[in-house]
């Protein structure tokens, strides 16, 4: 039971980390407002695989329609 617990708390505080992580990202991402920014951004995920960089094109997405 104990080692349940302790798994338990072990996934709650990575979910926790990785939710601080997307909200940082977030807010980092969202002091790109210029097109020129936009585009250098787009340019450089395209550099990578859409699965590597799934994250950041929602979190652009998500701005754009703000």
């Amino acid at each position: 039971m104990a080692s349940m617990l302790t798994a338990v708390r072990e996934q709650i505080r990575e979910s926790r980390q990785a939710h601080a992580e997307r909200v940082a990202l977030a807010r980092e991402i969202g002091g790109y407002h210029s097109d020129s920014d936009l585009n250098d951004l787009h340019a450089i995920l395209d550099r990578y695989s859409d699965q590597d960089t799934a994250h950041i094109r929602r979190i652009l997405a998500s701005q754009r329609s703000l």
